[in-house]
């Protein structure tokens, strides 16, 4: 899949990282199970660019720390720290064998501002800009849990947050939010038929 339609201003070295992450995911998904067997041949749609999407409504900025709750095997995290690679990005999961995978992906791509480490999300302790993740529980769930990493700082257009990956009905769980949570439609951004029904839901702390 040909991510500069989406994407012009790759560098070469971006180009370079994201080009090789198929045949290492699929290398790592042999010997561990990180992504679905039958969702693989989709990594670049379904995985990588969907990661992305979150690029789509904020250009993080130099020196942004971004904390990936949830990452299994390094999604959103590693396709935005290739991205951004004047920012900070630590992945954290609570499996500890998917976070090896995480770490071998960022080594063998060469990719210096990623920090995956197995952690509960419950036990980091770090502060913070931005907190992401991908549908890994209901967002007032997880706000229990990351509030207390979000940093009081700005250094961002947009104040400093939760910005989540989710599909399906979300009126139940960002009602207790309506006054300030943003949902765009990844529709927006990717013609591909897989997004409809997508979002990114952003909420300001």
């Amino acid at each position: 899949m040909n991510l500069l339609k989406y994407f012009p201003n790759l560098s070469e070295e971006q180009q370079r990282q994201i080009a090789a992450l198929e045949d290492l995911y699929r290398d790592w998904n042999a010997k561990i199970n990180v992504i679905s067997r039958k969702d693989i041949d989709n990594l670049y749609e379904h995985h990588v660019l969907h990661s992305m999407a979150i690029a789509k409504i904020i250009q993080f900025r130099a020196g942004t720390k971004i904390l990936d709750f949830g990452t299994g095997g390094g999604f959103p995290g590693i396709p935005l720290a290739i991205l951004f690679p004047e920012c900070t990005f630590k992945l954290i999961d609570g499996t500890g064998k998917k976070i090896r995978v995480a770490q071998e992906v960022c080594n063998a791509i060469g990719l210096k501002n990623c920090h995956p480490e197995h952690l509960r999300g419950e036990e980091e302790k770090g502060k913070y800009d931005f907190i992401v993740s991908r549908a890994v529980m209901p967002l007032p769930d997880l706000m229990k849990i990351v509030r207390k990493n979000i940093s009081k700082e700005q250094h961002n257009a947009l104040p400093n947050g939760v910005i989540c990956l989710k599909g399906g009905d979300l009126q139940a769980e960002t009602s207790p939010y309506c006054n300030i949570v943003e949902i765009s439609a990844i529709s927006m951004f990717f013609s591909e038929e897989w997004f409809k029904g997508k979002n990114i839901i952003y909420l300001p702390c």
